[in-house]
């Protein structure tokens, strides 16, 4: 039993092992899509009767690329998140350096934050609206908030568990606030702000396309509302599996930047 617990982690490091674990857990999904489409089951408390097939969703996808269509419905939804998703990492590292580091502006700050964090990206539409003078700039706005207190919450957790000896050898060795927060704070707290910029690019996919189904007209959550809207159910699935690909692979791209920015950790790691 020892040796079959210490086999498994070693053959799990193999690249071509993980790949293979990876694509025969997709496969298995496509296999049960399709059996529960094709087969049209009904088990009481979910049917598939009326879901597309994978293989009406890839005669779907197929027209899509060869419509222009996909090419602005894309560009629309980038130039959205990429704006929302800047300022979100700006101020949300930001602000997280100060909270973390400094008790009285933990104090005057993050109580209304805490309380502004669980509203979720619906209920901010209608006020959006009504504060920006065009729908972009609402949709912006609502991008902004998804991804800000993920990335928030990550730094001040991470300027948190530094170690106050790290910080108190450095002050003790002629280290004043500046040099401190660039050798000390911000590398300890690395890893806590990739994970919050990571999870906050994600949820401002979610709330993209929340936004763009209401008050849209361009972008991937808008396509996949409209699809739903004339009934082209393939072309519903079709915008999931394209808001799933583009908050995985962005997502991805954030974590890969983090690491390279970290060089430090994964050396740590190697070791």
């Amino acid at each position: 039993m020892a040796t079959l617990a210490y086999t498994t982690p070693s053959l799990l490091r193999s690249r071509g092992v993980r790949a293979g674990v990876q694509w025969a857990s997709l496969a298995l999904c496509l296999v049960l899509w399709h059996l529960a489409t094709t087969h049209r089951w009904n088990l009481g408390i979910v049917t598939f009767e009326n879901l597309p097939t994978p293989a009406d969703t890839l005669a779907a996808i197929v027209d899509l690329a060869h419509s222009p269509k996909l090419a602005s419905d894309l560009a629309s939804s980038v130039r959205r998140i990429a704006a929302g998703y800047l300022a979100a990492g700006i101020g949300g590292v930001l602000l997280g350096l100060v909270i973390g580091r400094s008790q009285s502006s933990r104090l005057a700050l993050l109580t209304p934050l805490e309380v502004l964090r669980p509203i979720p990206a619906v209920a901010w539409i209608p006020l959006a609206i009504l504060m920006f003078p065009s729908s972009e700039m609402s949709m912006i706005f609502i991008t902004f908030t998804g991804a800000f207190f993920p990335i928030l919450l990550g730094t001040i957790h991470g300027v948190e568990g530094v170690e106050a000896r790290l910080v108190s050898s450095a002050r003790s060795l002629g280290a004043g606030n500046r040099v401190i927060l660039r050798e000390v704070i911000l590398p300890g707290a690395a890893p806590a702000i990739v994970t919050g910029l990571a999870i906050g690019m994600g949820t401002s996919w979610f709330c993209l396309v929340t936004a763009e189904m209401i008050s849209g007209q361009f972008g991937i959550g808008y396509y996949t509302w409209q699809s739903y809207t004339v009934q082209r159910y393939p072309d519903v699935v079709v915008g999931m599996l394209l808001i799933g690909l583009l908050g995985m692979g962005s997502s991805a791209l954030v974590r890969i930047a983090g690491k390279r920015l970290t060089p430090w950790l994964t050396e740590g790691k190697a070791r």
